[in-house]
């Protein structure tokens, strides 16, 4: 039996010896999310001892998490936009960086129709119709099991979402005030030099954008124009090197008021633009 400061310290030591990035960090997480403790109480409780059941299912997790598994797999949760999302391999982590995305969009959809390309978890489109005023909101993804996973989370949200599984806009009818996207854009062989916990945890269509990471731009670019309204507006996230080909893109097609947004360590992350009028 080991004491829950004895016993954070040795899966602190597990996960600095399999070389995981804030193991600290990390074994304070799973430590508070199997006993439930803030971290008032957990100082309260420090020198006890942690009843055996806590233990086993503490240290199990602590060796997955050792193996690179996302730690938000072994919880099956991530916080985005203050909102508790479910995740599993099957979706694409919500990440900080989608935030000043969704940020962006939420200052001009006030009564508007969205359509979130390429949903995922949903976290997006799902963000919006919590915390903006949507007319319609629309999610897509070519994966079903994605789309099952952004239903629990809509259903979690209590928000109105319509889910269509689709290859791009294959089946998608009608036309959008806006369209927002945060597509597959990391180059196929980069892939490989992505950490653990992304390259083998996370699914890969979700990650691979091609050769030069920007297929997905082009074919959403070109196959939107039938179906945003004019004066309508497009969203992407992006890699933070793919500025300048992505405003490309957008001014190919004939957008307007095209703007490369940063994020908040100062790379480039979103681009929109704007259907002539």
């Amino acid at each position: 039996m080991k004491r829950y400061r004895e016993l954070m310290n040795s899966a602190k030591k597990i996960l600095e010896q399999n070389k995981i990035a804030d193991a600290d960090v990390d074994a304070w997480y799973l430590l508070a999310y199997v006993t439930g403790f803030d971290r008032v109480s957990y100082l309260m409780h420090a020198e006890e001892f942690a009843p055996e059941p806590v233990q086993l299912k503490y240290m199990d997790y602590i060796h997955k998490r050792a193996t690179h598994v996302p730690l938000q797999h072994i919880t099956g949760t991530q916080e985005f936009m203050g909102l508790e999302f479910h995740v599993t391999e099957d979706v694409l982590i919500p990440r900080q960086d989608t935030e000043c995305l969704v940020e962006e969009v939420l200052k001009v959809c006030n009564n508007k129709s969205v359509l979130d390309m390429c949903t995922g978890s949903g976290c997006i489109i799902i963000s919006l119709a919590k915390l903006g005023n949507l007319t319609k909101a629309v999610g897509v993804d070519i994966s079903d099991p994605a789309l099952n996973i952004a239903k629990k989370n809509a259903l979690t949200h209590g928000v109105d979402v319509t889910w269509l599984q689709s290859d791009l806009f294959e089946k998608v009818e009608g036309s959008f005030d806006i369209i927002v996207s945060n597509p597959p854009y990391i180059p196929t062989q980069m892939i490989e030099q992505l950490m653990p916990e992304v390259q083998y945890h996370e699914p890969r269509t979700a990650l691979d954008g091609s050769e030069d990471g920007l297929i997905f731009y082009r074919k959403i670019t070109w196959a939107m124009l039938n179906h945003l309204n004019k004066g309508g507006y497009i969203f992407y996230e992006i890699g933070h090197d793919q500025g300048k080909q992505v405003r490309e893109i957008l001014s190919g097609a004939g957008l307007c008021d095209i703007r490369v947004i940063k994020d908040l360590s100062g790379n480039d992350r979103i681009v929109v633009g704007k259907r002539p009028i």
